[in-house]
């Protein structure tokens, strides 16, 4: 279904037209006679959209759209009258609805706003998910270690928060390049602005244009209604590219003129749009040999490394391993409800072990030894490190020979499975809460829906109702 609509009109011909026609589009329709039969709907149903008359015997449609917007600020309401004339219009409006319709309704026109009032409301709260983000500042803090190279960026971050120039990040997967582009953009007078981050290899070359330049109606198959594009919801914030260096040349060009223009066309759109977003890239690709192979734009690259930013791996700061356990610890002891230790043997193992996955790698293996710790402390054989130190430390320790645990439980395990077994762990823990759930596995809960439905994870797998706070 496309969204929920809500179709309120005490005249029965007009209210079975538009739930049947709106029906036949793809939206989930539900209709009724009165703005009291309506409210007593709204929590159950939960509509995107109220269509509403206006006249309607009892309360007004003006009263039940001032009604609608007040308990549900997310939920829009167009009006529909018979009557064209000021008063109405302007109690409208001033109620919240989002436009006015006069009778004899046009159903095509009915259709193309319903379209962009949902366009508007999914924007809106794009928007906010990305404004929200600016509630817990990524203050320098909260970037985690003592290494030489680690002071160097936090040194370099102080000096060029504060300016428009692009940045790229290098580093290999999992080293915290975007916490670092967070961390720029916090400690900016951007700070307030949006910070919107978007992954290029996660969209065909097409789609990351649409994507982040947004597009008209009609500009290419399924585009039914204009979309505005990332680098206009940034405003004046910071945009940040990861994984830059796995893109085409022909969308290296075009971000190559808003860089150099701050400028740009939507797909199908001969209007142009000038962009005052921050650009931060980031990329684990070598783009010197990319640039040799022709692969990579040379301008493009010159252009994105104004200043430039290399995260070493973990393996090459391993000191800094046992204050970024104890800090991620207390930060999922806190999601948990719990205090967590680090035993010594924990800490030895980690401080072995070569971290091919970063910081990211360490901090899923704390969060699955957190989630299955019975006592206070964390136990080695809970770290499933899958070879090397954690096994290895673990020959002779309580459990750490348990073939059904630790290393070689998790070597039996396809990547899909592990992936099951730890979101089932997570949601178990939290009682299923899909929001806590979502914080510790560091996801969105969109992302999470998404994982629980590719994997088929229903609430009585984890004793959960699918809580969301």
């Amino acid at each position: 279904m496309k969204g929920r609509i809500l179709v309120v009109d005490d005249d029965a011909a007009i209210r079975e037209t538009l739930h049947d026609h709106l029906a036949s589009e793809g939206y989930d329709v539900e209709a009724a006679a009165s703005a009291e039969q309506a409210l007593n709907r709204l929590a159950d149903f939960d509509p995107a959209l109220v269509i509403s008359d206006v006249r309607m015997p009892g309360m007004t449609g003006i009263e039940l759209t001032a009604r609608v917007r007040e308990a549900r600020p997310d939920t829009h309401v167009i009006v529909i009258t018979a009557h064209e004339d000021l008063e109405t219009a302007v109690g409208a409006m001033r109620a919240g609805a989002f436009d006015l319709l006069v009778k004899p309704l046009d159903l095509e026109r009915i259709e193309m706003l319903v379209e962009r009032c949902l366009e508007d409301r999914a924007l809106r709260q794009r928007v906010q998910q990305y404004t929200e983000e600016a509630a817990e500042p990524y203050t320098l803090p909260r970037l985690v270690g003592r290494n030489p190279h680690m002071v160097e960026i936090y040194k370099t971050i102080g000096t060029v928060a504060e300016t428009r120039a692009p940045v790229l990040i290098r580093g290999e997967t999992g080293t915290g390049k975007e916490l670092i582009a967070r961390a720029l953009h916090y400690n900016s007078e951007r700070a307030a602005e949006p910070f919107v981050a978007i992954n290029c290899t996660a969209l065909p070359e097409t789609l990351l244009e649409a994507e982040l330049f947004g597009h008209v109606r009609g500009a290419f198959t399924g585009a039914t209604h204009d979309r505005r594009g990332r680098f206009e919801l940034a405003g004046a914030g910071t945009l940040f590219l990861d994984e830059i260096g796995d893109t085409a040349p022909g969308f290296q060009s075009k971000l190559l003129r808003v860089l150099q223009e701050r400028e740009f066309e939507p797909l199908g759109s001969e209007r142009t749009r000038r962009t005052e977003a921050r650009v931060i890239a980031a990329t684990h690709r070598d783009l010197e040999e990319r640039v040799r192979d022709g692969s990579f734009r040379e301008d493009l690259y010159f252009r994105l490394r104004v200043i430039e930013l290399r995260v070493p791996p973990l393996r090459e700061r391993r000191a800094d391993v046992p204050l970024l356990a104890r800090h991620l610890l207390d930060r999922i002891g806190a999601e948990l409800h719990r205090r967590l230790e680090l035993p010594r043997d924990v800490e030895d193992a980690l401080l072995a072990y070569d971290w091919p996955g970063n910081v990211r790698e360490l901090e899923n293996a704390l969060t699955r030894a957190a989630v299955l710790a019975r006592g206070s402390s964390i136990a080695l054989e809970q770290l499933a490190l899958g070879t090397g130190a954690a096994h290895d430390a673990g020959a002779g320790q309580a459990g750490g020979d348990d073939p059904g645990t630790g290393a070689d439980a998790a070597a039996g395990l396809s990547l899909a499975e592990a992936e099951r077994e730890h979101v089932l762990a997570v949601l178990s823990a939290t009682a299923g809460n899909k929001r806590r759930a979502a914080r510790l596995l560091r996801i969105t809960r969109p992302r999470l829906d998404r994982l629980l439905a590719r994997h088929g994870i229903m609430a009585s797998d984890y004793g959960g109702h699918g809580i969301e706070t």
